[in-house]
């Protein structure tokens, strides 16, 4: 796999332009949040002691005003064997790219800032969300909200879909977050959300993913939006699994070749 876009001007780091239609896609209400997150000054103001890789709590300040941020550096991830390293934040980035895409608005708004202050990394909106309510505390009314969370992690192939990776926010939005080990080429779906496996997916959401699909085949604003971010390989993979969702038209059942759920499960 070419890896060498991590480490030129021509790579995730890069300003990418955009035809038209992309910048109409991205004019909305999150994208005054995205523009300060983009360029805002960046302070540290905590740790999060959780997780396998560095991540910081900091305040993003600018002319749109002040926002509490995740900041994750590259240079903290620590070394898998299967996800090739310095990757996991383009991969934060292209889950919410991808979320926006499908309409979904799924994850919050990140990017990614070159100037961090341990160096280049993710940079996500905080979401003000109660961290004992999560996929194992919700009911089973607020479970049955989560058919487009199921189908948008097998899109993004994520290999680590933990209950406490599923929030709910002070308003009632789902939010999910931590997106690093995601878009692999090969599947390698994990997740504890298996309540549907074997159902049919929701027109309106096979109507999304057909959109989705449409877009990464005729390398429309998606697919421009996720290039920059993924391989060749992983973005031809991520259209697959479009298209066998769409084949299927159902949720798929837990694979008996690997190991289907993530650990911890929280």
């Amino acid at each position: 796999m070419d890896r060498g876009r991590w480490t030129t001007d021509h790579g995730p780091w890069a300003i990418v332009r955009r035809p038209w239609s992309v910048v109409l896609f991205l004019m909305s209400a999150l994208q005054p949040v995205e523009h300060l997150l983009s360029n805002g000054a960046i302070s540290l103001t905590g740790q999060f002691v959780w997780g396998s890789n560095y991540t910081f709590l900091v305040r993003v300040t600018g002319e749109g005003g002040e926002i509490a941020a995740v900041y994750k550096p590259a240079r903290g991830e620590r070394p898998l064997w299967d996800f090739p390293p310095g990757t996991l934040a383009a991969r934060e980035v292209a889950a919410y790219r991808a979320s926006r895409a499908l309409g979904w608005d799924l994850v919050p708004p990140t990017v990614l800032r070159r100037d961090g202050p341990a160096g280049p990394g993710s940079l996500q909106l905080y979401v003000d969300a109660d961290p004992e309510r999560h996929y194992f505390t919700f009911s089973e009314e607020e479970k049955q909200r989560l058919r487009p969370v199921a189908a948008f992690d097998i899109l993004i192939n994520n290999a680590d879909r933990k209950g406490g990776h599923v929030l709910l926010g002070s308003q009632g939005h789902i939010w999910l977050i931590d997106h690093g080990l995601c878009f692999h080429e090969d599947d390698k779906l994990r997740t504890v959300i298996w309540d549907f496996a074997g159902e049919r997916i929701p027109p309106e959401i096979l109507e999304a993913i057909e959109r989705f699909r449409a877009e990464l085949a005729a390398g429309g604003p998606a697919h421009q939006s996720l290039a920059a971010l993924l391989t060749l390989e992983e973005t031809r993979a991520l259209e697959r699994r479009a298209e066998r969702l769409l084949a299927s038209r159902e949720f798929p059942l837990p694979s008996d070749d690997r190991r289907p759920y993530p650990w911890p499960l929280v």
